[in-house]
């Protein structure tokens, strides 16, 4: 699903922990990084951290944290890396966002139909992505300037859903695989976002998953190759209580939080 949503609360560059034991608690393991400095994201089951509203709330003891690209400041990245926390850029490149600062650089041509419940967001044309890849590799380098870690590229599965356009399996792949080309070229590492059906495609081309509802869904399985191949699997559940899927995610090697659909803090309910 995509999770491009309406930011109406300003991202700042950082909140207070609660307590010393929280600050404690978030003691996080050496960054592992390969000859290039690209993040190597390995297969664990630590909790990771997704908010995309709100005040970045840097007390919640996650050492994996995946923010919105244009909200957050390069102050709360820096914030991060300082007490040792990878942090990951989030960034629509498969569908338009009426609200973004450079919605209005998107030719008409390529904003197809309205996504389903998200009323400000639509789906684009990425059979035709050179008549917009100006505009999302603009979004890329503003990520690596902001010194992330990595960049989250949502809707890398429009093939599968009702677009405007008659888009195709193949059309995806050439376009995701564009867009892990242009990631990696920064330097950064890049997660492929859902998209069960390409798994085995595109596990190449991608450092890590970040996956929502697989377990609600029963699509956990078609990413298990991450896991065998060394690379990581951030998941999220909405519906699901904990105790219906974290000896699940523990047993393939998954990191799995619950989370409510909005994406702010809290609730943050890790396994």
């Amino acid at each position: 699903m995509g999770l491009a949503l309406l930011l109406l609360l300003t991202v700042s560059a950082t909140a207070p922990s609660t307590t010393a034991a929280r600050r404690a608690a978030t003691a996080c393991p050496p960054i592992h990084r390969t000859a290039a400095g690209v993040w190597e994201a390995t297969p664990t089951t630590a909790p990771w951290q997704w908010q995309l509203q709100g005040r970045i709330d840097t007390s919640v003891p996650a050492c994996v944290f995946d923010v919105d690209g244009f909200e957050t400041p390069r102050a709360t990245v820096a914030a991060l890396h300082r007490s040792g926390r990878v942090a990951i850029c989030y960034l629509d490149v498969g569908s338009w966002e009426s609200y973004r600062p450079d919605a209005k650089r998107f030719p008409r041509s390529v904003i197809g139909r309205r996504y389903e419940g998200f009323p400000d967001e639509r789906w684009l044309d990425i059979d035709h992505f050179h008549r917009f890849a100006p505009i999302l590799e603009h979004r890329f380098r503003l990520c690596a300037r902001k010194g992330f870690d990595a960049i989250e590229p949502d809707n890398l599965a429009g093939f599968e859903n009702r677009t405007g356009f008659p888009l195709t399996a193949a059309d995806q792949l050439r376009f995701n695989r564009w867009v892990a080309a242009r990631v990696h070229a920064l330097g950064l590492a890049v997660a492929l976002k859902n998209d069960p059906q390409q798994v085995s495609a595109l596990l190449p081309r991608f450092d890590f998953a970040i996956v929502e509802q697989c377990f609600q869904y029963d699509e956990c399985g078609s990413y298990k190759p991450f896991v065998a191949a060394g690379k990581a699997i951030f998941e999220a559940e909405y519906e699901l209580e904990p105790s219906d899927y974290c000896n699940g995610a523990k047993s393939l090697d998954f990191s799995a939080i619950r989370k409510s659909y909005d994406l702010f803090a809290q609730p943050w309910e890790p396994c």
